[in-house]
């Protein structure tokens, strides 16, 4: 499972060594540890929904993923739209010249860091928007 995390400005992410599929009380653990280790203001989930925007059997075991991480962490659990990171993870590692053996591992790393990025990009737009005064006629 792939794992990044972001700056305390919530500018960056960046990508953190891969949680191995052991049993969901382990993962949970060990995310919860994460959490606290960085001090974490929100986890996000990736939800799999299918293309056309409804929900999977995948995306409804990440809801219920996230509802039980809901009951082992401080901070809010969102569930995101991951539709696309695989692949544009793999694209990103094409272009940087990675193995066409690359882990899955990495593909995992990379993926949770462009979607943490794309959640943080899409928080700055909307305070950006927000922050805008109506211009006078």
């Amino acid at each position: 499972m792939g794992v990044a995390v972001s700056d305390a400005l919530g500018v960056t992410a960046q990508g953190l060594p891969t949680i191995e599929r052991a049993s969901l009380k382990d993962v949970i653990a060990r995310i919860a540890e994460i959490a606290e280790e960085y001090g974490a203001g929100r986890i996000l989930v990736g939800n799999p929904i299918g293309h056309s925007g409804r929900e999977t059997e995948m995306s409804k075991r990440a809801a219920e993923f996230a509802e039980k991480l809901r009951g082992r962490v401080e901070c809010p659990v969102e569930l995101v739209d991951e539709r696309l990171t695989t692949a544009q993870a793999n694209r990103v590692l094409a272009e940087t010249g990675a193995s066409r053996g690359r882990s899955r591992r990495t593909v995992d790393r990379v993926a949770a860091t462009l979607l943490l990025a794309g959640y943080l990009d899409r928080q700055a737009n909307e305070a950006a928007r927000a922050s805008r005064t109506p211009t006078e006629p």
